[in-house]
């Protein structure tokens, strides 16, 4: 249930306002934007949305003796500017990051790890997610707000918070809100959470750790291979490469129009993502006079590519943003695995 606003507030009530924001920043609440006083009232509308115990304990860092419940996930929603009908959507993505290998190192890590979330199915148009233009941007409460309540959870409920025990050495925009909606319409290939064993009328979100953004552009060619190559150049920078048994991954977010001429060209999301595995590296002198040599076989001629990731799956490649110019992003990433869960509201 949404509270009906029906007059507009009084110079008092905005003074009141502004206090109790204040109050908020005084008790260390906020990720350094004002956040709505978390009254119980409001607390209790977002709880209404689900059928779940409010003490029930959504995601934990048993390292740190920490953990957050519904109820404590409710009031940081509320903090964060959500809507009550968007609490599945925020709880769904705790679920889901509870489940996902490494969040009880990355969350802290020196490498400004980022939670990166992606909703899809029949939510996205029924709560008004922006999937197109400005995909990662800020203007859409939906996506921001739900990414903002992830991070005032880590924040509030876990603790992890920056000059505590958040060890980020610069950090990232990213880790205040990272949320974006598939752009399914104009994906030439079955949604991402189709792909991944769920119906198509089912809503999911797939969340997932990045280091960060970057903006890939080739307007200059329509050849799959052209287009595929200069995302996994961007891919392949040598600033990403941290030398670990377990190789590297990424997360293509493909805008559509490169989506589009790939697949005129007749191939597949899979062949897509193995041409991108197949050119995501660099040569091995190039990786020795960087000094990224330390798992490199020494015996490999100079001019040997080295691939960065084990396999293709772990490249996971989405469709978002607009069809208006050649762009697409790459977010790189150390784990090549996320999880996607179902959004379960009360009926």
């Amino acid at each position: 249930m949404s509270v009906q606003r029906t007059a507009e507030p009084t110079l008092e009530a905005v003074r009141h306002a502004r206090e109790a924001i204040e109050y908020c920043y005084e008790r260390g609440w906020t990720d350094g934007l004002p956040v709505v006083p978390p009254a119980e009232e409001f607390v209790e509308e977002f709880l209404a949305q689900v059928d779940r115990d409010p003490e029930e304990v959504v995601i934990e860092q048993e390292h740190l003796g920490r953990k957050c419940t519904l109820r404590l996930a409710a009031a940081n929603a509320v903090m964060a500017g959500c809507k009550p009908e968007y609490f599945p959507v925020v709880l769904a993505a705790l679920d889901a990051l509870n489940r996902l290998p490494g969040s009880r190192g990355l969350l802290q890590s020196t490498t400004g790890q980022a939670v990166f979330v992606v909703v899809n199915g029949p939510i996205r148009t029924r709560l008004g997610f922006n999937s197109r233009d400005n995909a990662f941007s800020p203007g859409d409460r939906p996506n921001v707000t739900i990414g903002r309540a992830i991070r005032l959870v880590i924040m509030n409920a876990l603790g992890i918070r920056p000059h505590e025990f958040d060890q980020s050495t610069q950090g990232q925009p990213g880790k205040l809100s990272l949320c974006i909606a598939e752009n399914e319409e104009e994906s030439p290939w079955e949604p991402l959470h189709v792909e991944r064993g769920f119906a198509r009328d089912e809503s999911t979100v797939t969340v997932g750790f990045v280091r960060g953004t970057m903006q890939v552009e080739q307007r200059d060619s329509k050849q799959p291979e052209i287009i595929l190559e200069t995302i996994a150049d961007s891919m392949s920078y040598a600033g990403t490469y941290f030398p670990t048994p377990r190789g590297h991954a990424g997360i293509v977010v493909l805008g559509p129009e490169h989506a589009q001429l790939i697949a005129e060209a007749g191939w597949s999301k899979e062949q897509a993502r193995q041409h991108l595995w197949e050119h995501f590296g660099r040569p091995a002198g190039v990786l020795r006079r960087l000094a990224k040599d330390a798992l490199i076989d020494p015996s490999l001629p100079d001019d040997a590519f080295v691939r960065f990731a084990h396999s293709p799956e772990t490249i996971l490649l989405v469709v978002a943003g607009a069809r208006n110019a050649g762009i697409s992003t790459v977010c790189p990433t150390f784990i090549g695995q996320q999880v996607t869960v179902p959004i379960r509201a009360k009926a």
